[in-house]
C-alpha cells in the first residue's frame, strides 16, 4: 500500500494517466463511431515509429511546440498566462522572413542574424504584454490576444508588400539558403552524400525524405537553461517569487514591475525562436497568407499544461504531443477513422492533466485508511 501511495503521489503519475485516460475516451468512441480502436492505435503508433522519416518528421513536428510550450511554461511559473505565444511565433517568422530575404551574407552569420531577429520580435511581442501589465495592470490575456490578431494581420501584408510577395503566389520568397539550419542540406543531395548514406537505409531515408534540422537540439538546450534560469539563479528566483506572490516579493524589496516585464520579453524571446528555427529549418522556408492561425503557439499551451509547467517536461511532452498530430494522419489513411479523433483524445488528455490534484488527494485517503486499518 505504502508503495502504491508513493507512486501516485509522483507528478509524472497524473500526467500518465491523464494520457491513459484519453487513449481510453478515444478508443470509446472509435468503437461507438463503428471503427476497430485496436486497428486505429496500431495505425497511429506505425505513423510515429515505422519508418525512420516518420520518426524524423514527428521531431521536426514537435520542434516549434516543444519551443511554445517552454514560452507558456516559463511565464506560468512567473505567475503570468502566455496565451499569446502563438503571435510571437509568428512574429518570429516574419521577423526571420524579412532578414533572410534581404541578406545573404556567409552562412556562419546569417544564420544567428536570422535567428535572432526572429527571437527579438518574438521578444518585443512578449514585452508590450509585459510592460502593460506591470504599468497599467491590464490583464496579460486580453493583450495577448489583441497581439496574436495583429501579428496574423502583420504576417498577411508583409507576405503581400512588393518586397517579399513572391509572384503568382500566396507567399512570400523564401530566405536565402545561408539562412538554412538543416543537417547538411548540400551535402546530402551531392552525388558524394547520397553515395555516403545509400549503404545505411536508415539514415538514408531519414536524411533525404525530411527537413532533419538542428531545431530539436536547440529546443533541448533551452529547456535545460530555462531549468537552470528558474531554479538555480538569483533571477529565476526573483521571477517564481513574483508569480507565487506579487505583494510578498514587493515587501521583500523585490522590483515586481520590473519582473513581470523580463518575463515576458523572455517568453516571448522563447516563441519568436520557435518561429524562426521553423523558418530556417523547415521547407519552404517562407511565410504565406494566413486564413486562420497555424495553431503552433496554441499548442505549446497544451505542451505546458502536459508537462506540468515543467522546462524538461515540455520534451517529452512536445514529442508526444507532435507524435499524436503526426501519426494521427495514417489513423485517417489506413482506418478511416476522422482526424478530429485525435484533437479529441489530445482535449481529453488536457482536460485530465488539469484535474491532477485528484490523484496526490486519492493516494492521501488510501493513505489515511491504511493508517487506520493497521490501528
Amino acid at each position: 500500500m505504502k508503495i502504491i501511495v508513493k507512486i501516485l503521489k509522483k507528478p509524472i503519475t497524473s500526467t500518465l494517466i491523464a494520457i491513459l485516460f484519453g487513449f481510453l475516451v478515444a478508443a470509446i468512441i472509435l468503437a461507438v463511431t463503428g471503427y476497430n480502436p485496436w486497428q486505429s492505435f496500431g495505425a497511429l503508433f506505425n505513423g510515429i515509429f515505422a519508418r525512420p522519416k516518420y520518426i524524423s518528421n514527428v521531431i521536426i513536428k514537435a520542434t516549434p511546440i516543444i519551443l511554445t510550450g517552454l514560452s507558456v511554461a516559463f511565464a506560468f511559473k512567473t505567475g503570468m498566462f502566455n496565451i499569446g505565444a502563438e503571435g510571437q511565433y509568428i512574429a518570429g517568422t516574419i521577423a526571420a522572413v524579412c532578414v533572410g530575404v534581404k541578406l545573404n551574407l556567409a552562412a556562419p552569420i546569417q544564420i544567428p542574424l536570422v535567428v535572432l531577429s526572429g527571437v527579438l520580435a518574438g521578444a518585443i511581442f512578449g514585452g508590450i504584454i509585459g510592460f502593460l501589465k506591470a504599468k497599467f495592470g491590464i490583464h496579460e490575456v486580453i493583450t495577448s490576444i489583441m497581439l496574436n490578431w495583429i501579428a496574423l494581420y502583420l504576417s498577411n501584408f508583409i507576405v503581400n508588400t512588393d518586397a517579399y510577395h513572391q509572384p503568382n503566389s500566396t507567399s512570400s520568397y523564401a530566405v536565402n539558403d545561408s539562412s538554412f539550419t538543416m543537417l547538411l542540406p548540400n551535402w546530402k543531395t551531392s552525388k558524394a552524400g547520397m553515395a555516403a548514406l545509400k549503404p545505411n537505409q536508415w539514415l538514408y531515408e531519414m536524411m533525404i525524405k525530411t527537413d532533419v534540422n538542428f531545431g530539436i537540439l536547440v529546443a533541448v538546450i533551452m529547456a535545460v537553461v530555462i531549468s537552470v534560469l528558474l531554479y538555480r539563479s538569483t533571477k529565476g528566483y526573483e521571477l517564481r517569487s513574483v508569480g507565487f506572490n506579487r505583494d510578498a516579493a514587493e515587501f521583500a524589496g523585490i522590483n515586481v514591475n520590473r519582473n513581470i516585464t523580463q518575463a515576458m520579453i523572455i517568453a516571448g524571446a522563447l516563441a519568436g525562436l520557435a518561429g524562426a528555427l521553423a523558418i530556417t529549418g523547415n521547407a519552404p522556408h517562407k511565410i504565406s497568407t494566413m486564413a486562420a492561425f497555424e495553431n503552433n503557439g496554441f499548442n505549446g499551451l497544451s505542451v505546458a499544461l502536459i508537462a506540468g509547467s515543467s522546462p524538461v517536461g515540455c520534451i517529452f511532452a512536445g514529442l508526444l504531443f507532435g507524435g499524436l498530430l503526426y501519426g494521427g494522419q495514417s489513423v485517417q489513411q489506413e482506418v478511416g477513422a476522422p482526424t478530429e479523433i485525435i484533437n479529441i483524445m489530445i482535449g481529453t488528455i488536457v482536460f485530465f492533466v488539469a484535474l491532477t490534484k485528484v490523484v496526490p488527494l486519492f493516494a492521501d485517503k488510501l493513505e489515511k485508511r491504511g493508517t487506520s486499518h493497521a490501528k
